[in-house]
């Protein structure tokens, strides 16, 4: 018997294992139902027969759609949920970009750009040699955040405690006062401020501002005026100049970063660099000084209210020296009275008295009405009307009897006054106080000048003492400044010119890149009147009131006055008003001095015993000051020589030391700054307590 063996291999491929039998008979199933029968249907024509794929297995149960219906549904779910997606995005895109566009534009910007404003230091004011009267320092502000102290408080209140010049404990009470932003210190110098940044303590900052220091203090406040705490001019040149001192410039958009830096593209050049421009004035500081010692000493002496005197040059208009009693530290003008602060100058008026008989004889002479040596009968009183007029020493002296035109101004005459000015008639007279502009201000360039008061044309032309007593200088009412700028015009040859203090805008070698266009010179009367007036006046201080403003060697012209100060109530109260106006020198006429003090006191208060002696000292240490030569060389002694010569010149000041001391001071008592130049022995000025 014949046994024949078949491979293992072979044997499990002939004989498949459960997990291969599987795989067959899905196929098998699947075969059967793919198979098809065709299936007419009755109402089709013959020749078509719907085909109906039918599984044999189907063909015996009820046909479902769940298997091809599901797979749709769970499709249209997701596209659903897609189309929401993007709605909602094109609903907010809309709500984005149309509904909030501008305010998020803005939002944006805001943070991607910033408004740059930057602050310039004011231009600087001198005086006419360069000296500075006013100028912008950097200061600091302290403020403390204690919760931000890495040390202990009483460490960082040991440390600053002689910095600031506090007391220990007042730091340390202040420290617990609040957590943050406490204000220690204002107005700290920068050497200060650079010993607190050294600490290197947390919790200290600084903020820099810019501060007007005015070196001179109370020496020019009336003229440079102080600025507030915006940095706005408030008085003085300070004020009128506004346009020319300050430097701000306009808010400029720059880009930033994103950590918040700012981005330097795009900047103005201004930023990076500014002029070096100072406005200069006309004044100077030695005359100035000189001036204002004068004036106080007499002041002094007569216990007077207030008082004034200007130092004008009569060819253009320029202004030496306009000092004003009292005065105020304009580094503190906030601790002065309104009253005080006031530059009365050229904001206050009163009746000049016989300082304004020189511009009437003027009138008189150039209406053709008298001559120089006419003569008129001086009866010492008289009446015009109802009104009584009499000369000031008419109890004293009684009628003079006739005087020349000449001596009629010599003794200060009221009553031949009121006759000379009763030659001409009322309505010339008024015509040529119109010409002159007399109720009108003068047009200087420092601020609130009010206009003289004056009556009007109907009323000064029917009452007949209304022309009387303009004659001697009373029922009317002018400024300081008006009454030099008319009398200006007796020395300049009759052209009315424009009192001013600033010369322009100078760059640091001292050339002007900018000037005020001032009104030109009017001619208002005839040189021949205005000489002949002149010559009148240098008999007033040769040989009248004005001879206790004499300086020997050199022609001077000028008349006193005396006035009753005006009742607030009505007529004239006892109060008197004190004057002196002076020219020199008369052979070349230069300058122009006039000094005002307001109610004097005593019985000998009178314009050439109060204010002649104030311009005499002014006109020396002008004649020092300008080297003006004597008028007669021979009649100068050696000891007025010696008196009126320049001692010598000193080196130039150090300002920015002296501005660093003022800055340093906490209190400051007396002016860092002395005169480049000496003057007169006799004038010099003293440290004022």
């Amino acid at each position: 018997m014949a046994i024949s063996f078949r491979p293992f291999r072979q044997q499990q491929r002939s004989q498949p294992s459960n997990r291969q039998r599987q795989p067959a008979r899905r196929s098998e199933r699947r075969l059967k139902e793919r198979e098809v029968r065709f299936v007419a249907q009755p109402d089709s024509p013959p020749e078509f027969r719907h085909r109906d794929y039918q599984s044999r297995d189907a063909r015996s149960r009820p046909t479902s759609r769940l298997t091809v219906t599901a797979p749709r549904r769970r499709l249209m779910l997701v596209w659903l949920l897609l189309m929401l997606g993007m709605l909602s995005l094109v609903v907010n895109l809309f709500r984005l970009q149309v509904l909030q566009g501008e305010e998020l534009q803005e939002r944006a910007k805001a943070q991607q750009t910033i408004f740059l404003n930057a602050t310039i230091p004011r231009r600087a004011i001198t005086d006419r040699e360069g000296n500075v009267l006013a100028i912008d320092k950097p200061v600091y502000t302290l403020y403390v955040h204690p919760i931000l102290f890495q040390q202990q408080p009483e460490t960082v209140a040991v440390a600053l405690s002689p910095l600031l010049k506090q007391p220990l404990d007042q730091l340390l009470r202040q420290f617990s006062e609040n957590e943050s932003g406490i204000r220690l210190a204002d107005s700290l110098p920068e050497d200060t401020a650079n010993q607190i940044r050294r600490l290197e303590f947390d919790g200290l900052e600084l903020l820099q501002q810019q501060e007007r220091l005015y070196p001179q203090q109370g020496l020019f406040a009336n003229i440079v005026g102080y600025v507030n705490v915006d940095r706005q001019g408030q008085a003085g040149v300070e004020y009128s100049q506004e346009e020319q001192l300050s430097r701000s410039l306009p808010e400029v958009l720059i880009s930033r970063s994103g950590d918040g830096s700012v981005i330097p593209v795009g900047l103005p050049q201004e930023f990076a660099q500014h002029d070096d421009l100072q406005l200069r004035l006309t004044l100077d500081s030695r005359m100035q000084r000189a001036t204002r010692y004068a004036l106080k000493q007499q002041m002094d002496k007569y216990s007077a209210k207030r008082g004034v005197v200007v130092v004008m040059d009569v060819r253009d208009g320029s202004i030496l020296s306009l000092a004003s009693e009292p005065s105020f530290d304009a580094n503190k003008y906030y601790k002065t009275d309104l009253e005080t602060l006031r530059d009365w100058v050229v904001t206050d008026v009163y009746e000049p008295g016989s300082t304004f008989k020189p511009i009437n004889l003027v009138i008189a002479l150039e209406s053709g009405a008298v001559k120089p040596d006419d003569v008129f009968v001086d009866e010492g009183a008289i009446q015009i009307g109802e009104w009584p007029i009499q000369n000031n020493d008419y109890e004293s002296v009684g009628a003079r009897g006739p005087l020349s035109v000449t001596e009629i101004l010599e003794y200060s005459s009221n009553v031949g006054m009121v006759h000379v000015m009763q030659k001409v008639n009322p309505g010339v007279y008024y015509g040529w106080l119109e010409r002159m502009k007399l109720g009108e201000p003068t047009g200087i360039d420092l601020p609130f000048e009010v206009a003289g008061q004056v009556k009007n044309y109907s009323q000064f032309t029917a009452v007949r003492v209304e022309p009387a007593t303009t004659a001697f200088g009373q029922g009317f009412s002018l400024t300081p400044i008006k009454l030099i700028q008319l009398h200006s015009m007796i020395a300049n040859g009759g052209k009315m010119v424009t009192p001013h203090v600033v010369q322009g805008l100078a760059d640091a070698q001292g050339n002007l890149k900018w000037q005020p266009n001032h009104p030109k010179p009017k001619q208002i009367f005839s040189a021949k009147s205005t000489e002949a007036v002149l010559n009148m006046m240098e008999k007033v201080v040769q040989e009248g009131t004005g001879q206790p403003a004499q300086i020997a060697g050199f022609r001077i012209a000028g008349k006193t006055g005396t006035a009753q100060k005006a009742s607030e109530f009505g007529g004239y109260s006892h109060a008197r008003i004190t004057s002196f106006i002076s020219i020199l020198p008369v052979e070349a006429p230069r300058y122009a001095v006039l000094a005002v003090v307001d109610e004097p006191q005593g019985d000998d208060a009178y314009g050439s015993t109060v204010t002649a002696p104030i311009v005499k000292a002014v006109m020396e240490a002008l004649i020092a000051s300008e080297r003006i030569p004597p008028s007669q060389p021979d009649e100068v002694g050696s000891d007025q020589a010696n008196n009126l010569n320049l001692k010598k010149i000193r080196d130039p000041i150090d300002f920015h030391h002296q501005i660093n001391e003022l800055a340093e001071s906490p209190d400051p008592a007396e002016p860092l700054t002395s005169d480049p130049v000496e003057v007169a022995d006799d004038f010099q000025t003293e440290p004022e307590n």
